[in-house]
């Protein structure tokens, strides 16, 4: 079985606990790990198969975990390119939602940031999605591309009418309602082949049991339910913090601060949210078999079966 499919079924982790546990995957040490490093703890898990997250004592295995958690993709067992792992997500978005919620008089100063910070988050979607069903790279590419389009002229095309409105509370609002919608809707539309061709359920030995539509809608549903938890409150926050900041003494003094300030408060959220919202779901959730289809009901005679739901 692959060890990180072994992990996560093995390990029945609480909310806190997959927190901590993600807090370690984050750390951004995991983006410039060498292959080889990589490389020798995989062979050391595949070849300890008792090796589980309780052998704290032994550093080896922890750090093992730690490197293949954070880099190998748990359905093909490949290498995840460093800008899409998941701990390149904070370092890439902060940056281009911070950007993207600005206050400009001009649509063509959010084009960039918005066209970025969509192009990044379809990328993220596809490659950290389910990988389990039969997919080419052509589909990825013209999926991805008609995704990207989608996801920049609607989050763009609303700012119009931002421009135009004269309340002040709904122009705050609307791009941090819209950051929130847009983000929720790429996850689906960039992993819509998996409720259609289905992804695959196994049991707790990793037997395949089949390749299920159910179980592939409920991993896109429960990812995007996380992007709303984590680009909403990342949007939404600052912009509170920042409301209250400009009534300040210090603020009128140095007006060119809000923007500093405004950044950190992004990171920060961000950097609390980003853990937080990985551990709603399990990395490989259950589901039981009464829910899915009928053909694997009758496969096996198992109660529950599990999916990678993908980050």
């Amino acid at each position: 079985m692959e060890p990180n499919v072994r992990f996560w079924i093995t390990e029945r982790q609480s909310f806190i606990q997959r927190f901590l546990q993600w807090t370690e995957l984050l750390d951004p040490t995991n983006l410039v790990v060498s292959i080889e490093k990589i490389e020798k703890s995989r062979q050391l898990l595949l070849t300890n198969e008792d090796a589980s997250v309780r052998d704290l004592e032994d550093q080896r295995v922890k750090d093992a975990w730690k490197r293949s958690l954070s880099t190998v993709h748990p359905d093909n067992s490949k290498l995840i390119p460093v800008p899409f792992r998941p701990a390149a997500l904070l370092p890439f978005t902060a940056p281009m939602i911070f950007f993207s919620m600005l206050s400009v008089k001009s649509l063509k100063s959010l084009i960039l940031p918005q066209i970025s910070f969509y192009t990044y988050t379809t990328a993220f979607n596809i490659v950290n999605g389910n990988a389990s069903y039969n997919r080419r790279l052509h589909e990825s590419v013209l999926l991805g591309t008609g995704v990207i389009a989608s996801s920049s002229f609607f989050g763009l095309f609303p700012r119009l009418l931002q421009m135009r409105l004269n309340h002040v509370l709904l122009k705050k609002a609307l791009p941090v309602v819209i950051l929130t919608h847009i983000s929720a809707m790429n996850v689906v539309a960039a992993r819509s082949l998996e409720p259609i061709r289905g992804i695959e359920v196994m049991d707790k030995e990793g037997n395949v049991m089949g390749y299920s539509r159910k179980a592939g809608t409920k991993a896109v549903k429960d990812t995007a339910t996380s992007r709303v938890v984590l680009f909403g409150t990342s949007a939404f926050i600052p912009e509170v913090f920042s409301h209250f900041f400009v009534r300040t003494q210090f603020f009128r003094q140095h007006p060119w601060s809000l923007w500093t300030f405004k950044l950190s408060c992004t990171v920060l959220v961000m950097g609390l949210m980003v853990p937080v919202s990985f551990s709603m779901f399990p990395q490989i959730e259950r589901i039981q078999c009464s829910e899915l289809e009928k053909e694997i009901q009758s496969s096996t005679e198992e109660t529950e079966l599990f999916y990678n739901r993908g980050v």
